[in-house]
């Protein structure tokens, strides 16, 4: 079944005696055949990321034979990534992500090529990088990384596949802007604006089922594999959205929205986005204390109060002795001020600093000048001052 987009890569000049016998169930299939394989052979594809979506993609690209794979990622294998992140194991722990799952690969096709680009994906070399391949493919998890990969695609001309995941739920599709049957889109149009900061939390905030990974990820590789080879009916125009607990998947149609600006250079993500937002910003900026100086304040008995603003189930995970859980969207919304004590300072904190700075920002509002909030939240006093505590 031919497909509705021209083949995205020409065929290699031929498969060895080797790889007839390695993808042999792909060339009994006539949609896909020698031709198909070979287009795969030659195909160049770099996947942003080798987390919890890169890991399931970067293992099916490469087990279906894609030549040249590149991965970006400059993080390090950590025990909190293996319940999703396949491509990593045990031993992996420490080691450099993109390194890891480069040594898996060898194991699973060592006929593919794997390039690493270990710095962080930024607007200074994300165009130059996109240039070296034929199609991206976005596991990544926090909307300035989003954005960046969609211009940089757009200013390129790359076609490239994305997914999301949280908790049960994921999604994915195709953005292309130059997509020759005219119909081109990019992520801007299904997403003109981020979300204000806090508004999305991130799968370290809000978990995510670790076998969602496969299901999205099998996906994009689904989707790699039709534009590389030219057969069936991309995602491009259509959003997929898959409900774990309840086994529905449901398509929603996308539109080129006339009015998205046209993408003409990259700016700065961090700033578009908003890690925080300014207020939090603001308030957080002269009103942070360290671990070690909240270790100080418990051990010279100063009388404060330590409010956790993370969720009841995170709580239970893990907890500073001493704090009292109150949730931050009960202090957004006002309805947690009259538990607050008016008579001694308050020290806020959250996992790792972003949620309970955008609490600061409403306490000093109300009226709370002298509250504070803990620099990296409960992960960094655990690293810091009592390693006996676990990490998520």
């Amino acid at each position: 079944m031919s497909g509705t987009l021209p083949p995205l890569v020409e065929p290699a000049a031929e498969l060895t005696k080797e790889e007839v016998a390695r993808y042999s169930r792909h060339l009994i299939i006539p949609d896909v055949g020698v031709t198909g394989q070979k287009r795969l052979k030659n195909a160049k594809v770099l996947v942003i990321g080798a987390g919890g979506l890169g890991s399931p993609a970067l293992l099916y690209l490469a087990a279906a034979g894609v030549g040249t794979l590149g991965i970006v990622d400059f993080d390090e294998v950590d025990e909190s990534n293996l319940h999703r992140q396949v491509i990593h194991g045990q031993s992996d722990i420490g080691k450099l992500k993109a390194a890891s799952a480069q040594e898996t690969i060898a194991e699973i096709n060592p006929f593919v090529k794997v390039h690493l680009h270990t710095d962080r994906l930024e607007s200074s070399n994300a165009l130059e990088l996109f240039e070296q391949y034929d199609l991206i493919l976005d596991g990544t998890d926090n909307f300035a990384t989003r954005y960046l990969v969609n211009d940089a695609a757009v200013l390129t001309g790359k076609p490239y596949v994305w997914g999301s995941i949280y908790r049960f739920e994921g999604q994915a599709s195709v953005f292309w802007e130059d997509a020759p049957n005219g119909k081109g889109l990019n992520y801007r149009d299904l997403y003109p604006e981020p979300p204000p900061p806090g508004m999305v939390p991130s799968c370290a905030e809000g978990g995510v089922l670790g076998v969602l990974c496969a299901s999205i990820g099998s996906i994009m590789v689904n989707e790699a594999i039709k534009l590389i080879t030219g057969i069936g009916e991309p995602l491009l125009g259509r959003l997929v959205s898959y409900d774990a607990l309840e086994m529905k998947y449901r398509e929603v149609k996308i539109r080129k929205d006339p009015e998205t600006p046209k993408i003409t250079e990259l700016i700065d993500y961090e700033a578009f986005c908003g890690v925080v937002s300014d207020e939090a910003a603001s308030a957080a900026s002269g009103s942070t204390i360290t671990p070690a100086e909240l270790k100080a304040k418990f051990d010279n008995g100063d009388n404060f109060a330590l409010i956790d603003v993370r969720e009841p189930h995170e709580y239970e995970i893990v907890n500073i002795k001493g704090a009292t859980l109150i949730p931050k969207d009960k202090i957004l919304s006002g309805e947690a001020l009259s538990e607050l004590p008016q008579d001694k300072p308050i020290v806020l904190h959250c996992k790792s600093g972003a949620r309970s700075a955008e609490a600061l920002a409403a306490l000093h509002k109300a009226g709370f000048k002298d509250a504070t909030h803990l620099g990296g939240g409960v992960l960094a006093w655990a690293r810091q001052i009592d390693q006996s505590l676990p990490t998520y």
